[in-house]
């Protein structure tokens, strides 16, 4: 049993494992697969995520920025590691110092990532994103084959990709993604020397596999999330992370008494509240007041009163036979019963992703393999399972 912080996350590597493999499966055995570990792994843990998956079959890593990318560097992981994001001019020394394949969309970025790298006798692989709709981050298809071709010219430098992002591949309309398909395709066939295309997100992973190209880019179905309803679910995806934590007190209140801030819930009979030791700070976000639920013994109990900081109040009046240190489900499944983090960002009206990423760094990640518990993350410390063993 978990004996740290009486809030925890609960990783199952098995399940990233079984998720990466079931992607690899729908894709074929010709598109090589990046995972996505940006944002501290959807709030998963970058560095254990990451193992994990180049374990299961991914061959190269995702990132957002040049520090995502040291931290893996840092922890051993020697794959390629793409950032798919801005990176300034004042980076440059870094990406190269690291090993890391930046997206290059400046010449003025592109001198100094030539420049280093020659400095220091290396080639350095970049990529160029072509923007065929999203409009965010990446070139114009006008401006593509121009600009791959003077990157191609300089030395210390590889270019090794060409992508797009898609913006709707999550709806049930398809016809805008394949229009952004086919400006991606009618770039590509100007570049023939780039070798690897890359489009594919999860939700095209999903519904359009023959989009897989020759590497896709799974993100949010890595962590067994499926990017939307309107998303088949022919691929089988397991759910990695649970959030527990550990009942904290016991009391009662008479008609008339309220609880946290603002009072914005009132006692209307007799009841039974329990303090659950997780709020916003933690990930549990506080439009959840009022209207989000736990799992106490198998059942559901309503949060009541406004999410805190620190914690949240659930009544368990129906629930006569809890008691303190009992284990308390935020996502997750006990017994029967299952809150899931499309429920929880449902009531919050947002997206997975963000009730993923906003799992905050104070929470430890107890990660498992086969049922045990094989490492520990908390803010102060790292611990494999054997050293916690030998304690």
């Amino acid at each position: 049993m978990w004996q740290g912080r009486p809030l925890w996350a609960e990783i199952d590597l098995d399940a990233i494992a079984h998720n990466v493999q079931e992607l690899r499966r729908q894709l074929g055995v010709r598109t090589e697969l990046l995972a996505v570990v940006k944002a501290n792994g959807y709030g998963h843990g970058a560095i254990a995520v990451s193992q994990a998956v180049l374990e299961a079959g991914a061959r190269r890593l995702g990132v957002a920025c040049a520090d995502e990318g040291v931290q893996l560097r840092r922890a051993g992981i020697q794959a390629p590691i793409l950032i798919m994001s801005y990176t300034p001019v004042w980076e440059a020394e870094k990406v190269v110092t690291n090993g890391l394949t930046p997206t290059v969309s400046s010449q003025q970025l592109a001198f100094a990532l030539a420049r280093f790298s020659t400095q220091r006798g290396v080639v350095t692989s970049v990529h160029v994103k072509v923007e065929t709709g999203m409009g965010r981050f990446g070139l114009s298809p006008e401006e593509v084959v121009p600009f791959a071709e003077f990157l191609r010219a300089l030395p210390g430098l590889w270019v090794e990709g060409l992508y797009t992002h898609f913006a709707v591949a999550d709806e049930a309309d398809k016809g805008y993604t394949w229009r952004q398909y086919e400006i991606f395709t009618s770039v590509s066939r100007r570049l023939p020397w780039i070798p690897i295309r890359h489009v594919a997100n999860s939700a095209a992973i999903l519904d359009l596999p023959d989009m897989g190209l020759d590497m896709a880019r799974p993100g949010i179905s890595i962590y067994g999330s499926y990017p939307s309803h309107h998303v088949g679910r022919t691929v089988l995806l397991k759910p990695a992370l649970s959030i527990k934590a550990r009942l904290a007190r016991l009391y009662e209140l008479a008609p008339g008494d309220s609880v946290s801030y603002g009072r914005t819930w009132v006692a209307t009979q007799p009841t039974r509240i329990a303090l659950v030791p997780c709020g916003y700070a933690d990930g549990l976000q506080r439009c959840l007041s009022n209207k989000g639920s736990v799992l106490i013994r198998g059942r559901r109990a309503p949060i009541v009163g406004r999410v805190c900081m620190d914690q949240s109040i659930a009544d368990v009046t129906v629930i006569p036979e809890a008691e303190v240190d009992d284990e308390v489900v935020i996502i997750g499944r006990q017994g029967d019963e299952e809150i899931t983090v499309e429920e929880v960002a449902a009531i919050a009206d947002t997206i997975s992703y963000e009730v993923f990423c906003g799992i905050g760094a104070r929470v430890p990640r107890v990660y498992f393999k086969a049922g045990q518990v094989v490492h520990v993350q908390t803010l102060v410390e790292e611990k494999g399972y054997k050293e916690e063993l030998e304690k």
